[in-house]
C-alpha cells in the first residue's frame, strides 16, 4: 500500500488523470444505462414522421433553420431551450424527433427534454447533414426568420 501512495504522490498529475478519466467513463456508462431517449437514422425519422404522432423540433440557430429544415419542424434554439420548454409543453405525449446540424447539439437537448418530462424522444443521427447529404431527402427554405410553434 505504500508504494501506491509513493506512485501517487510521485505522479500526482498522472493519477489525477486516470481519476478523471475513470469517473467520466463510469459517468458515460451511467447515461447509456439511463438513457431515456434514442439515435434513429433519416429513413427510420420518416417513417416516423408519417405516423402523424411525430413532432420535429429543430435545435439549431433561426439563421441555420431558415436555410433548409425538414418540413413542419418548430424551431426551439438549444441556446434558449429552457424558456421554449413551456410552450413546447403542449407536445409531452407526443414522439419528439430532435435534430441539429450534425447531431451534437440535439443530444444536449434530448437531456433537456428528459429532465422536463417528456417521454418520447428520438433523436435524428447526423443531423440535417445526414438529412441532406447522406439520404438527399427534401427540406423546407423559410425566407424569413420566423420561429415555428
Amino acid at each position: 500500500m505504500d508504494r501506491y501512495l509513493e506512485f501517487i504522490l510521485n505522479h500526482y498529475i498522472l493519477s489525477l488523470a486516470i481519476a478523471v478519466v475513470t469517473f467520466l467513463l463510469i459517468q458515460e456508462f451511467f447515461d447509456v444505462i439511463f438513457k431515456r431517449f434514442e439515435a434513429i437514422s433519416p429513413l427510420l425519422a420518416v417513417a416516423k414522421m408519417n405516423d402523424h404522432n411525430t413532432i420535429v423540433i429543430d435545435v439549431r440557430e433561426a439563421p441555420d433553420f431558415i436555410q433548409g429544415h425538414i418540413e413542419n419542424a418548430i424551431n426551439a434554439p438549444l441556446s434558449n431551450l429552457s424558456e421554449q420548454m413551456p410552450q413546447l409543453s403542449k407536445y409531452k405525449k407526443n414522439v419528439i424527433l430532435l435534430t441539429c446540424q450534425t447531431g451534437t447539439r440535439a443530444s444536449a437537448a434530448a437531456k433537456l427534454f428528459a429532465n422536463a418530462g417528456f417521454d418520447h424522444i428520438l433523436l435524428l443521427t447526423g443531423g440535417m447533414t445526414g438529412w441532406q447529404d447522406e439520404y438527399k431527402l427534401p427540406i423546407k427554405i423559410t425566407s424569413k426568420n420566423r420561429v415555428n410553434s
